[in-house]
């Protein structure tokens, strides 16, 4: 089930846990806001190290994974692909970031200590549903037809209700946690937990967190299926989700501010949610090569954001 040696799955999962270990123990031990110029190298980093192993994959993937059915150029193409449709789909979760911090009121200063916890849950979600769909698609290589239902009906789902509003205060896990442990009425720094009179109490904080966490568990159903019409290779899978989702902070806090006024983006993504759900459906019949998809992400990503910028251009006249 995983292509690759056990040395190249311990060797990635070292360098990120090095690189989340630099990311908090380093350059975030205090907190802070964030601000434009710190995302914005930050996302250049966390994009230009995703490039950059692209690359390694282009000229090393023969020496790296010897037993895969791709070529160096197949393998580069694959992983491109899928990290580009990951780093589109998760753009939808800062909408959705965007709603649960402003609901709760949370300070920016401690916005990074939330999201940062959140990755580390959505990396252990992820490699969790790639190990579980790599293992269903081999053994019953009918559910991939599922998958491509699944991944349309929620792409018209998506294109259908993309301006629903949101209740972070009816969410089941809220509910669940408040009847299991009380919850302070207001934040208490950066702290999920604290004792007041010898009581274990939870914060806002954590609220927020849990939030966050179902949050991608919600998108990581819809964005793993789509990924496995690109590639079947468990190992690229993997690598584009984990650096699509290491660069996820760094995109909010870089998005957060404009992310209302792309307005046509939510559009673009339940068409590619569709267009992915259909190349599932038609695997059997004919397989849509990796470069065509790439090809029609890409543009379909690109025609989205561009009306969403004409839209507000012509809004502000």
């Amino acid at each position: 089930m995983f292509e690759g040696t056990i040395w190249l799955w311990i060797g990635f999962n070292v360098f990120v846990l090095a690189m989340l270990a630099l990311d908090l123990g380093v350059f975030h031990r205090k907190a802070h806001v964030i601000s434009i110029k710190e995302a914005t190298i930050w996302s250049v980093v966390w994009i230009s190290m995703a490039l950059l192993f692209n690359l390694g994959l282009y000229f090393f993937w023969d020496k790296i994974s010897p037993a895969s059915a791709y070529s160096n150029s197949e393998a580069a193409l694959a992983f491109f692909t899928g990290y580009l449709l990951e780093k589109s789909l998760s753009v939808d979760n800062i909408f959705v970031f965007v709603l649960i911090f402003t609901f709760f009121a949370v300070p920016s200063i401690y916005q990074h200590r939330v999201l940062f916890w959140g990755i580390i849950g959505a990396l252990i979600m992820r490699a969790t549903l790639i190990a579980v769909g790599a293992v269903l698609l081999k053994e019953f290589h009918w559910i991939i037809y599922l998958f491509g239902g699944f991944l349309i009906f929620t792409g018209i789902r998506m294109a259908l209700h993309r301006n629903e509003e949101m209740h972070p205060e009816k969410n089941p896990l809220v509910k669940l946690l408040r009847s299991i442990i009380p919850v302070t009425e207001n934040y208490d720094g950066d702290k999920f937990f604290i004792r007041r009179a010898g009581k274990l109490m939870a914060t806002p904080l954590f609220l927020v967190l849990l939030l966050v966490e179902s949050t991608d568990l919600i998108f990581a159903v819809d964005s793993i299926p789509a990924i496995f019409a690109v590639t079947n290779d468990t190992f690229i899978i993997y690598t584009s989700n984990v650096f699509a989702i290491l660069g996820l902070r760094s995109l909010y806090f870089l998005l957060a501010g404009v992310v209302d006024k792309f307005y046509y983006l939510k559009l673009g993504l339940s068409v590619v949610l569709v267009f992915v759900g259909i190349k599932m459906m038609m695997v059997d019949i004919y397989k849509i090569p990796v470069g065509l998809s790439l090809g029609a992400i890409f543009i379909i990503i690109a025609i989205s954001i561009a009306a969403s910028l004409w839209r507000a251009k012509r809004l502000i006249k």
